[in-house]
């Protein structure tokens, strides 16, 4: 029996996995690696890596200190590589629920602060409802957020399975 050893990558080392296509196009596959996304990525933008209907799973590269960001519904986050610290203020005021996904909260939003956590590889958290939220990584780290699909969310579906 063939012994496998399970390794799990970083934005540093990764390796590209493949897909054998039996029937139709690359690009009808969704097939992509987090850690190659966020390699190429700018700096906290949320590239869909994952879609179902609505909602979505998002790569971001964490580098140096985002935006704020809000949204009307519950967010989550994973750290797949890095360490990344999130700030958290309730708002003051109501988020627009008309806007699915992420949104920008604005340059200061205004809100009491919530405190913050600090995420290594594998820690998760939620990004609640009615609160701004704001990463801050001093090396480039990897996000998964799952979220609904929003004005913020990047497809680039060709590039990513193009590759």
């Amino acid at each position: 029996m063939t012994a496998y050893t399970t390794k799990f990558g970083s934005l540093k080392d990764y390796e590209k996995g493949s897909i054998q296509i039996v029937q139709g196009e690359a690009t009808n596959y969704a097939f992509s690696n987090v850690f190659e996304v966020a390699e190429h990525a700018t700096a906290y933008d949320k590239i869909v890596v994952g879609l179902n209907q609505k909602y979505v799973i998002e790569t971001v590269r964490a580098e140096g200190q985002s935006v704020w960001y809000t949204a009307s519904h519950d967010e989550f986050v994973v750290v797949m590589d890095g360490e990344v610290r999130v700030d958290f203020l309730k708002l003051k005021s109501t988020v627009n629920v008309e806007i699915e996904g992420t949104q920008l909260a604005g340059e200061l939003p205004d809100g009491t602060p919530m405190g913050y956590v600090v995420l290594k590889k594998g820690h998760q958290a939620i990004l609640p409802a009615g609160s701004a939220y704001r990463f801050e990584a001093n090396d480039p780290s990897v996000l998964l957020i799952q979220t609904i699909k929003g004005p913020l969310s990047l497809e680039k579906w060709s590039e990513i399975c193009l590759k």
